[in-house]
């Protein structure tokens, strides 16, 4: 069968989106490739990831037979390496790229394939790596709705995906970039506090875990308002109006509107 993908990168990103793309039948095991420079991880996905053929580099083999062959490439490599990954790319007669790379602009990649090549970005984060990730994309300068079509298609199989202009990439990677470590950091506060007040870990570890799962699965499946949801849980003078008064003097609430807003420009300096 003709090789249609070519991941190249093949770190947690790239491994998560092949597995999601394989588990969910949107692409065989024979129609993609993965280019690793990684000796000891091409061992790995080799084990992982039997009948994709993995590489070390992009070859002008992938693209033999047809200009057809190869129907785009994934780019999930490091930022310091994209725009020389990309030159390779374009050299073997790549053109069309859905870049993963946080903080290089489509501009710098269309410049590096060479040419008028259609790049799509795209913005996960690492729940994608257990299928439940959120995904931003956005079109440079070529891309079409069709190519947006299809790299929505290749981003849906680790989770949910939306459409935004590119200059909202950066808020994107402050926001649900950045959000698991924010979570992540309520759950370990949170189980500490169980802890504290005599709770085992590993039952305060499990309340906690459950509650933001079930969180989570009440704002989707109700559509509420989160603030809406809060209120109904906050019985006046009760218990959760004592905690919430707490935080609300703590200021947590500006907290991390000052931390979304932090990572935002950070990601903005990467690419000035």
């Amino acid at each position: 069968m003709a090789r249609t993908l070519l991941i190249v990168g093949g770190g947690k990103m790239g491994s998560a989106l092949l597995r999601g793309l394989l588990a969910s039948g949107w692409i065989s095991a024979d129609a993609v490739a993965v280019a690793e420079a990684s000796a000891d991880r091409r061992l790995e996905l080799a084990l992982e990831f039997p009948g994709v053929e993995i590489i070390d580099a992009p070859v002008p083999d992938l693209l033999e037979d047809s200009p057809d062959r190869l129907a785009g490439a994934v780019l999930a490599v490091k930022p310091d390496v994209a725009e020389g990954v990309c030159r390779v790319l374009g050299a073997v007669g790549v053109t069309r790229v859905l870049s993963i790379v946080a903080g290089v602009p489509s501009v710098r990649l269309e410049t590096a394939l060479g040419g008028q090549p259609t790049v799509v970005r795209a913005m996960p984060n690492t729940p994608a790596m257990v299928g439940a990730g959120v995904t931003a994309l956005s079109g440079g300068s070529h891309a079409t709705s069709a190519d947006l079509a299809w790299a929505e298609e290749v981003m849906a199989a680790v989770g949910t995906v939306v459409r935004l202009p590119e200059r909202l990439l950066d808020p994107v990677t402050g926001l649900s970039g950045s959000g698991p470590a924010y979570f992540l950091l309520v759950a370990e506060a949170l189980v500490e506090a169980g802890v504290h007040m005599g709770l085992t870990r590993d039952v305060s570890h499990t309340l906690v875990v459950e509650t933001m799962l079930g969180t989570a699965k009440l704002l989707v499946e109700t559509g509420e308002e989160p603030a809406v949801l809060r209120a109904r849980v906050t019985s006046p003078a009760g218990t959760t109006a004592a905690g919430v008064r707490v935080l609300e003097a703590r200021a947590v609430r500006s907290a991390f509107m000052e931390a979304v807003a932090a990572a935002t420009e950070r990601s903005r300096s990467l690419h000035r």
